[in-house]
């Protein structure tokens, strides 16, 4: 298949892309400036240059395509709720012009998306083979920016690595290249209207991790109340405070997802990844 990508030099972006391309496929990313796009042909992919503000550039993008895999994002935490309205607009467009064509859009759950997620389950009804990928809140691996950097950032600044209360609610994990083989596999076989969980790590207590964030920074890893975790975590402690495995079923839901695409992980864990040591270089 020939496959538009938006997003094809992010984090997550630049490793479906290369899946893509080791598993025959051929790829059109989309990305900002030059220096992306030579990016993008050194990994033997084709350039598109726009953002998701370029409407006409999206439909052409995905009239092209036999597929799309919709990565790109505005991560601008200050105006969230233009961010959600312009990936709606993004999403609209690259649907109208893959209307009737039976062909794949694979894209990404947002927190309060709920809009997006409806437009694209909307679009079964349009003759597209539509579906949903939610991702683990810690997408880790080599480069990550994630919640798990912030958390060894607030450590070494505070010199001590906290979890909140007995630490045991979990968070869902899912190495990068796991992440980049599930899009994959929804392109090629997602059924239309699947909604999709990528977690390889289906929960890990938050205690455990900042007892390896502790171990790898030498500081104590120290329970904190949760009246404490918004000063200590910022924005970070409301979602620190989650058991986002119970909040989601992400047991039922990971099984589900592996059981329908054949979906296996088989990169490290993120307890391993982080005892590998690159995330403290």
């Amino acid at each position: 298949m020939h496959v538009f990508v938006t997003g094809a030099t992010g984090y997550i972006g630049s490793a479906v892309v290369k899946e893509l391309i080791s598993a025959g496929h051929t790829v059109t990313g989309l990305c900002r400036s030059e220096e992306k796009a030579g990016g993008l042909k050194a990994a033997g992919a084709e350039a598109l240059q726009g953002t998701l503000k370029d409407l006409d550039t999206l439909r052409s993008g995905a009239a092209a395509a036999d597929g799309v895999i919709h990565l790109a994002f505005t991560n601008d935490f200050s105006d969230f709720e233009g961010a959600l309205a312009l990936d709606l607009q993004a999403v609209q467009a690259m649907g109208d012009a893959l209307e009737g064509s039976g062909k794949p859009f694979i894209t990404t759950a947002h927190a309060n998306g709920h809009a997006i997620d409806d437009a694209v389950l909307a679009m079964t009804g349009r003759g597209i083979r539509a579906s949903i990928v939610s991702l683990s809140p810690s997408v880790h691996g080599e480069g990550d920016r994630g919640f798990v950097p912030m958390m060894i950032s607030i450590a070494r600044e505070k010199g001590f690595a906290a979890y909140i209360g007995e630490g045991m609610n979990r968070w869902p994990a899912v190495h990068r290249l796991d992440a980049a083989v599930l899009y994959r596999l929804a392109l090629e076989s997602a059924p239309a209207g699947s909604r999709l969980l990528g977690a390889g790590d289906e929960g890990i207590p938050l205690r455990e991790i900042a007892a390896v964030i502790g171990q790898q920074l030498n500081v104590p890893a120290v329970s904190i109340t949760p009246e404490e975790a918004a000063a200590h975590f910022g924005f970070l402690g409301a979602i620190a405070a989650f058991d986002i495995t119970s909040l989601y079923n992400t047991a039922q839901a990971s099984l589900a997802t592996r059981e329908l695409l054949g979906w296996t992980p088989v990169h490290p864990g993120l307890i391993a990844d982080l005892e590998a040591g690159h995330y403290f270089a």
